[in-house]
């Protein structure tokens, strides 16, 4: 059974650097926002989405400027990234093929897995929403779907760790199940009900629970771990 990990706020704690520099920028540039409110509202999505939706909100653009200055700050701060609690000690339990399915640049994913220790755990298996299949991000099943072609496992067969709702929406329209994982520093009152709502069947707030998980859902298929 393959297992697939969104990399921002299940595998590096990044959401929270991420919201904490938008939010910033974004106010001094006259948007009114908490970077409660960007994870919340806009974690799972592609930039470009969130960009749209402010503009429309507020009748602002999200000029190029203001996306370079929060795009700088954020390359300035990522280099201190650590790994999500408990994820190395999971991989090391977990079998079966794995891999990394994002929404951000791969430029990106091999730079800030390298720096909290993982980059190595994954690759070559690091896929890119925006560089594989249709090239579209998440909510759209893309990149999962790329995934399980890329292994050459029917999507049913594969299991998507998530801690966005546009990331579980993605994994439940790619027909694979999802786990919700709310173990991020980012994560927010009523994380997991968004969670659950967009249809994960469990949420963990642990690393060290994922395995379980992912055993009962082999031994419900009749396979063993």
């Amino acid at each position: 059974m393959l297992t697939i990990f969104d990399c921002d706020g299940v595998l590096i704690d990044s959401e929270i650097i991420s919201s904490a520099v938008t939010a910033e920028v974004l106010n001094e540039e006259g948007f009114a926002i908490t970077a409660e409110e960007v994870t919340s509202r806009f974690a799972g999505l592609a930039s470009g989405e969130m960009e749209a939706i402010l503009s429309e909100e507020t009748g602002l653009p999200v000029s190029g400027r203001i996306k370079e200055r929060i795009q700088a700050e954020f390359d300035r701060r990522i280099v201190h990234v650590k790994a999500v609690p408990g994820i190395a000690e999971l991989l090391d339990a977990l079998d079966g093929p794995r891999c990394v399915g994002s929404n951000a640049e791969s430029t990106y994913l091999k730079r800030a897995l390298t720096s909290a220790g993982l980059y190595d755990r994954f690759k070559p298996y690091v896929f890119s929403a925006g560089e594989v299949g249709t090239r579209q991000g998440k909510p759209d099943p893309n990149v999962f779907l790329h995934a399980a072609r890329e292994f050459g496992v029917d999507p049913a067969e594969a299991i998507v760790v998530e801690d966005s709702f546009a990331g579980v929406t993605a994994a439940v329209r790619a027909g694979m199940r999802a786990i919700g994982f709310t173990g991020g520093a980012h994560s927010w009152p009523g994380h997991a009900e968004a969670l659950m709502e967009a249809g994960a069947e469990t949420v963990v707030r642990r690393h060290s629970d994922i395995l379980a998980v992912v055993e009962a859902f082999r031994s419900w298929d009749g396979r063993s771990v």
